[in-house]
Formats: C-alpha cells, sequence, structure tokens
C-alpha cells in the first residue's frame, strides 16, 4: 500500500472520530456554561428634579410628608407647571389638598393642588357627595390639640338623660359616629410646622369634618342634645370593621381574586363614615352611685294633690292610660292582677 492511500485513510479516520464525539456531545445534552448576567447599567436622566407621586392621589386628597418625592426628569420634557427641587420647600406642600386626580409616577402640576387659604380650598378636600359639618368641642374633648387635618376620629355623645322619679337624671355616653375625617381645626386646614420640623400641637375649640348629608343632620341634633368629644382612630382599626360590613351586606366582595378590586374595596371601607351599632357607656358602669337606667316616672298626681287632674290619655305611673281616656277625679284605688295595674277613682266600677 502506498503512503499516499495511508495518509488518506488516517485523514478519513479523523474526521469520522471527531464527528462521532460532537454527535455524542449533542445526544447527551450537554449544557453549555451559563453566561454571567451582565446588568444593565440606569440610564442617566439629564434633567432637574422634580415632584411627582408617590402613590395615586384620588381628589381630596390632603397631602402629607410620604405623597411626594423628588425624581429626575429629562429637561425636554419639563414644563413651567411642574414644581422643581431647586424652588421648592416641600413642607410647604403638607396640608395642600388634590383637586385634579394624580397617578402614582406622574409630575405634580401646581394646577392640580389648592394651598390652604385658597378659595373653593374646602370644597376640593370634600369627597362626592360628601359635605364639612363643624364641631365645636373643648379642650379636653378634643384629643388636648392632637388632632390635625387628615385624621380620623370618632364622635361621641354625653348627655343627661331626666326621667319622672326622684334622684339624679341619667349619665350616659356613646359613640354615635365613626371614621369622620377631620378636614380643618378652627380655621386651619394645615398641620404648622415648628421651626425645628416638628409639628406645632396647639389647641382649638371647633372641628371641621368630613359627613354624608344624613350625617350632618345627625351631627346637627347631636349638638343640642349634649357635649360631642372627639375620640382619635388608630389607622389599624379597619379589618374588625371590615368584616362587619361584610357580614351585613355594606360593603360587596368582589368576585375572584383580582388584587385591585381588593384594594378598591378597602379603599371604599376606610374612607366610609358609619353610624348606628353604636357602643355607650352608662354612669353605673363607672360609679355604683350611678344609676344604670332613666329615672321611673312620678305619680300621676303631682305632688300627692289628689285634685290634680292630668290631661286625658296620661299614661300612668305603672304603664297604660288611664281608662276610657279620662283621668281619675279624687282618691283612687289600684288593682292589681297579676303585671297588669288598674287605678279606678273611689266610687267607681271595675
Amino acid at each position: 500500500m502506498d503512503s499516499r492511500k495511508i495518509i488518506l485513510l488516517v485523514g478519513a479516520l479523523l474526521v469520522a472520530g471527531f464527528t462521532a464525539f460532537m454527535a455524542r456531545t449533542l445526544l447527551m445534552g450537554a449544557a453549555t456554561p451559563p453566561a454571567g448576567a451582565v446588568a444593565a447599567p440606569a440610564p442617566v436622566i439629564d434633567g432637574p428634579e422634580v415632584l411627582v407621586a408617590t402613590r395615586a392621589l384620588p381628589v381630596g386628597t390632603i397631602l402629607d410628608a410620604t405623597a411626594l418625592k423628588y425624581q429626575p426628569w429629562p429637561k425636554e420634557l419639563v414644563d413651567n407647571a411642574y414644581y422643581l427641587k431647586a424652588n421648592t420647600d416641600m413642607k410647604s406642600l403638607q396640608g395642600v389638598v388634590v383637586r385634579n386626580a394624580i397617578t402614582a409616577g406622574q409630575p405634580v402640576t401646581q394646577g392640580a393642588l389648592v394651598k390652604p387659604g385658597d378659595r373653593g380650598f374646602l370644597a376640593a378636600a370634600l369627597g362626592p357627595g360628601m359635605r364639612a359639618v363643624t364641631v365645636p368641642v373643648s379642650t379636653q374633648s378634643a384629643v388636648a390639640g392632637f388632632v390635625f387635618p387628615g385624621d380620623r376620629i370618632d364622635l361621641v355623645l354625653t348627655q343627661a338623660v331626666p326621667g319622672g322619679g326622684d334622684g339624679p337624671p341619667l349619665k350616659v355616653s356613646e359613640t354615635i359616629m365613626r371614621n369622620l375625617r377631620v378636614l380643618a381645626t378652627d380655621q386651619r386646614t394645615d398641620n404648622s410646622v415648628g421651626e425645628d420640623g416638628k409639628t406645632v400641637v396647639r389647641t382649638f375649640s371647633n372641628v371641621t369634618v368630613e359627613a354624608t348629608p344624613k350625617i350632618a343632620e345627625q351631627i346637627a341634633v347631636a349638638q343640642t342634645l349634649g357635649t360631642l368629644s372627639l375620640s382619635l382612630r388608630s389607622i389599624a382599626d379597619n379589618t374588625q370593621e371590615l368584616e362587619q360590613a361584610i357580614a351585613s351586606g355594606d360593603v360587596k366582595v368582589p368576585d375572584g381574586t383580582d388584587p385591585k378590586a381588593e384594594k378598591q374595596m378597602l379603599i371604599q371601607l376606610a374612607t366610609r363614615p358609619q353610624t348606628g351599632s353604636s357602643t355607650y357607656a352608662t354612669g353605673a358602669d363607672v360609679s355604683r352611685f350611678q344609676r344604670r337606667s332613666v329615672p321611673g316616672k312620678q305619680s300621676g298626681f303631682a305632688g300627692g294633690n289628689p285634685g290634680y287632674v292630668p290631661p286625658a290619655g296620661t299614661p300612668s305611673t305603672m304603664g297604660g292610660a288611664y281608662p276610657g281616656g279620662a283621668a281619675p277625679r279624687g282618691p283612687v284605688v289600684r288593682i292589681a292582677r297579676g303585671n297588669d295595674v288598674t287605678e279606678i277613682a273611689v266610687g267607681g266600677k271595675n
């Protein structure tokens, strides 16, 4: 065999061996070494820092320190109505009300906000269908001034309920409204900040709250019944009330597991004033020397005077009207049949 044939044979064997090796590698699925992930550098925005919303701000939102932040913005997209960091004091915007809805991450424009003292500020702070009601309070009943615009409170009514019997009237206090949003204290609609950057606590004699038209009527009546006090609510008080609202049907549970619908349900509950199912405490709950119920009515005869004639149909001491709708004259005899007590004038017929 000549050398040329030997060289061709060796070359064919090498090619066949290399081909078999590659085919075996492919069939076994040999994984190629993973390429290291290279993080793309964040784009550099050439522009000033503007004020943007950190979350969705619906109409009527009272701004606080967590609602806004500064963010770089392309200079070719900067509008004259934007708040620039170079000439904006963030503290001056706390307590300002949103007049036009702002989405999260959107720059805040000057026309979208209404500052305290501006015309229409309070109307912009009200939600759709809501009313502003002013309630007179004292220093003690206003949580010593630790209630600020944007907080949520309960209204507590304290009154004395008289009766017709001897002794003092019934002392009672009850929570009549819940989850009312504070719009203003006295004539201030913002949280004043001192030189040290802390909120200044001031006492006030009036507080303006947001309420539905029906609750506004109830508050007006409550002011004539007794003394109103404020009870500051915790921001974590809505869990139990959510369960009660779902059980009563006041809040509709969304179908499926849509997180946006669930969030909207929670927002609806957190911003909804509530009445009914009031809790109360009487004087006897505090002191053993106080009453637990309204004093019983006095006898129908003033001062025990047998000549006194009450009007026809006047309820008797033990309940029920006088027989025949006519009040008895002179001495009477009480006849008891079980729980029924009847008063009959002497000389009358049973």
